[in-house]
């Protein structure tokens, strides 16, 4: 056995049965042992942003981390836009990023670098193997970092050597730390803003947004009347009929502070009292209204289900909430697609238990709220801002989620960061149906140009926002990597291609023109 090996049974050992990949010369010992290692499945990602992002999207739905397989420091680095992704998203993940053997390191050959700055940019726990003897051991320490609540980002750097030299044996998996205990303090201060009379909103984000604590957090609402509200970009919302219903919060400062108008207290669980995407001239950077107090229920490293579940039982919120029945959009009329169509076609045609990556920015937001009572689906959002997350999200999540139906809003803009995972999604037969929103623009920094009071805007300027000339050729950039296409710009053409989408299988395209 050596290294390498040691490394992957450990990592198995530790629960991690995924490894996302872009490998290259310093890695090859870890691939030749991806075929003496049982329970690992190697996917392999053609550029290291679509790894990263899958491992994301793969750790929202499992709930446990996945690995990755980045080539030194050059190939972390492509990969790092979507580790401050999943950074923010609070997942857990683990790197694993080769290095030159450490008797070639003094040599600065041309793939030199300073790996662990690299790394320490975007993770939470960093460390360099030194010996094939103890890697075992590290990758251990890795996992356990990874899985500390609420979830984070790992970084094993492994030199060439510690990976071909013998090992002894693999490392057997730590504890698992966390999540803590919320104190009865915590849920004393917020049953008592609940009972003030005063208006109340709570601010979710992490597993408040799913399962148990969605449930608790309705039973709340039912009781009291205060308002659920999640963030403008959370990492996982279960949505849809039948499901309690969470207003998300507006992405501008203005609106974002007149939504919150009137509030005396937000009750903050698992998440931070909100701010700006942006600082903006004349305009708060904070956006908690004038008159209210946010306080703290659990922190993100707690737990906030259960506290969710203390805090109902504490103020006798035993009713469930009244959560809609299944009440699908309306389809468009007939005529020329528009965003608010693209929508409403989708949203009917969905299917019960589905997976929405949403990367469609400017596109897809105002229409956000017809999906609130399409069939239950879980929503997953761009958490850290850096575009081009939203096709390996789709692709790590239907690893994850095999037996169930991925569908991805997506930008054209931010698509072309990373479009090589429509390959990984065809090479492993994801059943994944990414809707493109081919405006032809960056709209979001159109408005943005506005927003931020720059001047005047010329030819010039409108030139580096524009994706004409050439237009992008979806149907032939998906079909070239293996996936099914088509392009349309009518309502009614889109609606049955999203039909048939829907209930065929295996990866497709649809280009939306609008």
């Amino acid at each position: 056995m050596n290294g390498a090996e040691s490394v992957l049974r450990t990592l198995v050992a530790s629960g991690v049965e995924v490894c996302f990949g872009n490998p290259g010369t310093s890695e090859m010992h870890f691939v030749s042992a991806l075929d003496r290692v049982e329970g690992m499945r190697a996917v392999s990602g053609l550029f290291e942003g679509v790894v990263t992002g899958a491992a994301d999207g793969y750790a929202r739905m499992a709930g446990k981390p996945a690995a990755t397989l980045l080539h030194l420091g050059p190939g972390l680095g492509n990969g790092l836009a979507n580790l401050h992704n999943a950074r923010k998203a609070q997942v857990p993940l683990v790197n694993i990023i080769g290095d030159h053997a450490t008797v070639h390191q003094r040599f600065d050959a041309p793939l030199t670098s300073d790996v662990a700055a690299f790394a320490s940019t975007v993770s939470h726990w960093v460390h360099a193997a030194r010996s094939s003897k103890t890697v075992a051991y590290d990758a251990a320490r890795a996992v356990q970092a990874a899985r500390s609540a609420p979830g984070q980002i790992a970084s094993l750097i492994l030199p060439a050597d510690t990976a071909w030299l013998p090992a002894e044996r693999p490392a057997a998996a730590l504890p698992v730390l966390g999540p803590a205990v919320v104190s009865e303090l915590a849920i004393a201060q917020s049953a008592s803003a609940l009972r003030s009379g005063n208006k109340v909103a709570l601010l979710l984000r992490g597993d408040a947004l799913t399962g148990r604590g969605l449930a608790a957090a309705g039973r709340i609402a039912a009781a009291t009347g205060a308002r659920l509200v999640c963030d403008t970009f959370a990492p996982r919302v279960e949505r849809g009929a039948g499901r309690v219903t969470v207003e998300r919060l507006p992405y501008r400062p203005e609106p974002a502070i007149a939504f919150l108008d009137g509030t005396k207290t937000l009750v903050l669980v698992c998440s931070q009292a909100p701010i700006s995407f942006f600082a903006y001239p004349d305009q708060p950077s904070e956006l908690t209204p004038s008159g209210c107090e946010p306080l703290v229920l659990a922190h993100p490293h707690e737990d906030g289900p259960a506290a969710l579940e203390a805090l109902a039982e504490a103020i006798g919120a035993c009713k469930p909430a009244a959560a809609g029945g299944l009440a699908l959009p309306d389809l468009p009329q007939a005529g020329p697609l528009t965003n608010e169509a693209v929508m409403r076609i989708v949203g009917h045609y969905l299917p019960e238990n589905a997976i929405i990556s949403d990367e469609s920015i400017t596109s897809g937001f105002p229409h956000y709220a017809l999906l609130e009572n399409a069939a239950p689906h879980d929503c997953l959002q761009l958490t850290g801002g850096a575009i081009g997350d939203g096709l390996p999200v789709a692709t790590g999540a239907g690893i994850a989620c095999p037996a169930r139906k991925i569908v991805s809003l997506q930008a054209d803009g931010s698509a072309m960061y990373t479009l090589q995972a429509l390959w990984t999604q065809a090479r492993e037969n994801i059943d994944a149906v990414t809707i493109i929103y081919a405006n032809r623009a960056y709209k979001v920094l159109l408005e943005e140009l506005q927003g931020v009071g720059a001047d005047a805007a010329g030819a010039k300027a409108f030139s580096m926002l524009d994706l004409h000339n050439p237009a992008l050729n979806w149907v032939r950039l998906a079909e070239g990597m293996g996936v099914e296409a088509v392009q349309v710009g009518e309502t009614k053409a889109f609606a049955d291609a999203v039909r048939s989408a829907m209930a065929g299988r295996g990866p497709r395209l649809i280009e939306a023109l609008v």
